[in-house]
């Protein structure tokens, strides 16, 4: 599918990943660009900078009637939506049983699954309905593409991950059979999963723990930009072929 004159959905769209496609989008031409964010204060100013094509809408995509609200705002604004990329979600750690803080809370790992895994799927399911409607964009019969993002950490989980790699896992087992499911609707489905990436997740650790982490990547040994994920990003949704597969972003990293 060609972007330009494309109308897009970015769900985590203010900051990090979902920001640099949506710069990419824009910069390739995309009618226009929606952003699904929680973060009110960096979504507008995205918005801001980038003009009269962006939408944001304040969404916490694990509302199920935000993410309606929200998915019928895009529509009524672009009138269609072919490609939508969810960068949504939160890596909070925590350990089953610490020494320290005892048992995890059963709030703590619902929140994970709830935003990554779930609001994934819920940003899915009302978009796919709208994107169903769409007239074909090329000789194949597409009428859109979505790209979700899962983590290395859904094969890769290292301890104090269960709740963040079994919502990461979560996606990458659901990338082929919906993608199948929506292959008769000329839908592609897929996922990436990037390695460690320079995000505002990222900024979270102390310099050292960032410069370990960084070392760790065999090649090239530093942090994954925000810019990469957008570029892989651009080749799946410009790749009609690629549906049904989860494509790790790593530089041959494995997690100890």
């Amino acid at each position: 599918m060609e972007i330009t004159n494309k109308y897009a959905l970015v769900t985590g769209g203010a900051s990090g990943l979902g920001a640099a496609c949506v710069r990419l989008l824009l910069a390739e031409g995309a009618g226009g660009v929606a952003i699904f964010d929680y973060n009110e204060e960096t979504g507008k100013a995205i918005s801001e900078e980038l003009g009269d094509k962006v939408l944001f809408v304040k969404t916490d995509v694990s509302d199920d009637e935000q993410v309606k609200a929200g998915v019928d705002r895009v529509i009524a604004k672009f009138a269609s939506l072919h490609i939508v990329i969810n960068c949504a979600g939160v890596g909070t750690p925590a350990k089953v049983l610490s020494q320290k803080r005892g048992m995890m809370t059963f709030d703590s790992f619902a929140k994970v699954i709830n935003i990554n895994l779930i609001g994934t799927m819920n940003v899915i399911r009302h978009t796919s309905e709208k994107m169903f409607h769409n007239e074909a964009t090329n000789a194949d019969g597409e009428k859109g593409v979505f790209i979700n993002t899962a983590s290395v950490a859904a094969y890769d989980g290292q301890i104090g991950q269960a709740a963040y790699s079994a919502s990461k896992g979560g996606l990458v087992g659901l990338t082929l059979p919906i993608a199948r499911e929506f292959a008769d609707y000329g839908m592609r489905v897929m996922t990436i999963a990037p390695g460690l990436f320079h995000t505002p997740m990222m900024d979270g650790l102390p310099e050292k723990a960032r410069e370990a982490l960084a070392a760790s990547t065999p090649f090239p040994k530093r942090l994954g930009r925000a810019d990469e994920y957008a570029a892989l990003a651009k080749s799946i949704i410009e790749n009609t072929m690629l549906s049904g597969e989860t494509i790790r972003l790593d530089g041959a990293v494995r997690l100890a």
